[in-house]
C-alpha cells in the first residue's frame, strides 16, 4: 500500500465529501465552457465531472454503525473515482511524468479497494456483531484482555 495513504484518509476524513462538490463544481462549469485555442478537451473536461459525479454520489452510502465498514464502502467508490479520472488522464494527457502517475494511481488504487472488498467480507456483517466480535477478540487474547 502506498505510503501516502493515511494521509489520504486524514484528508477524506477531515474534508469530506464537500470539498468532492467544490472539485466537482470546477470541473462541470469548466466542461459547460466553449474551448477555444490552448484550452483543454471539452470531452476530457466532461469525461472528469462524470467521474466526480460518480464517485460522489457513489460515496453516499447509508452508514452502519461500524466505522470500519462504513469507512471501507466509502473509500472504495473514492478509490475507484481516483481510477475513472486516471483513466481518463491517460487518454487525454500528454506529460509523461503525469502519465506514469496516472498508470501507478490505477495499479494501486485497485490493489486497495481488492484489500477493502476482502475485509469488508471478512468483517462480520452488523454493528452488534462486530462489537461482539471485539469483545470476543479482547478476552480471548491475553495481551490485549481488559482487566
Amino acid at each position: 500500500m502506498s505510503k501516502l495513504f493515511p494521509y489520504l484518509v486524514v484528508s477524506v476524513l477531515l474534508v469530506g465529501p464537500s470539498a468532492a462538490r467544490t472539485e466537482h463544481e470546477l470541473i462541470d462549469r469548466s466542461a459547460r465552457e466553449t474551448t477555444a485555442g490552448g484550452n483543454p478537451d471539452p470531452s476530457f473536461q466532461r469525461m472528469m465531472a462524470e467521474a466526480m459525479d460518480r464517485m460522489t454520489r457513489d460515496m453516499a452510502v447509508p452508514h452502519t454503525g461500524d466505522p470500519d465498514r462504513d469507512f471501507a464502502a466509502m473509500m472504495i467508490p473514492h478509490h475507484q473515482g481516483a481510477i475513472d479520472m486516471a483513466k481518463v488522464q491517460l487518454q487525454f494527457g500528454r506529460d509523461p511524468i503525469l502519465r506514469r502517475l496516472a498508470q501507478g494511481i490505477i495499479v494501486e488504487q485497485q490493489q486497495e479497494i481488492d484489500l477493502m472488498h476482502g475485509e469488508l467480507s471478512r468483517l462480520p456483517s452488523s454493528s452488534r456483531d462486530s462489537a461482539a466480535s471485539r469483545t470476543m477478540q479482547t478476552h480471548s487474547d491475553p495481551a490485549t484482555r481488559e482487566p
